[in-house]
């Protein structure tokens, strides 16, 4: 009897052991690495705040959505939007710079996940239309502080690296050659 509950008991400690690190592993899927014409953007995401909004942008990055995709509109001081995979992906048929902005993806849109998080300097936000639950694949990227948005867009992440790549991104609604995200990876 010694015998077997000492053998249930390795068992589950090793089972717990297992299936703890591969959980771990899930968690620790929280950066996003996004290869610009001027180096690499790390982006870690917040699904503290935002859950339902980082299993989306993670769905489309593993499906290579976002490869290829423009940023269409681009205002000084304010903030870069990219993320429209329908009309803003320079690698596909259906690439229209003057509709880009106006599409999204393949997936249901995202109720809103608003939180009192800071749209500040390198805040990664969703973009969305007038109502509130339309965010689908589009985002942001604060290049200020933007904090007269906290409350009304579903910040999802925020630049820890390379915020100064984010910064020489192309200026224009839409610019006259925009930029393009070239790859976007889960790197961890």
């Amino acid at each position: 009897m010694i015998k077997l509950n000492k053998i249930i008991f390795l068992s589950l400690f090793v089972s717990t052991i297992l299936l703890g690190s591969k959980l771990m592993a899930d968690d620790k899927r929280d950066k996003i690495q996004m290869t610009l014409k001027d180096g690499s953007v790390v982006i870690e995401t917040r699904p503290d705040v935002a859950p339902k909004h980082v299993e989306q942008i993670k769905k489309l990055i593993s499906d290579g959505q976002y490869d290829g995709v423009v940023f269409h509109r681009v205002i000084d001081g304010f903030m870069a939007q990219t993320g429209d995979v329908e009309f803003g992906n320079s690698s596909n048929n259906a690439f229209n710079i003057s509709r880009a902005g106006t599409g999204g993806s393949s997936l249901p849109n995202i109720q809103a996940e608003f939180s009192d998080v800071n749209h500040g300097r390198g805040a990664v936000s969703m973009a969305r239309a007038q109502d509130p639950n339309s965010a689908n694949s589009q985002f942001f990227i604060c290049f200020n502080d933007c904090s007269f948005l906290d409350g009304q867009y579903s910040v999802w992440g925020k630049v820890i690296e390379g915020m100064e790549y984010v910064d020489s991104i192309k200026r224009g609604e839409p610019p006259a050659d925009p930029d393009k995200i070239i790859k976007m990876e889960i790197i961890d």
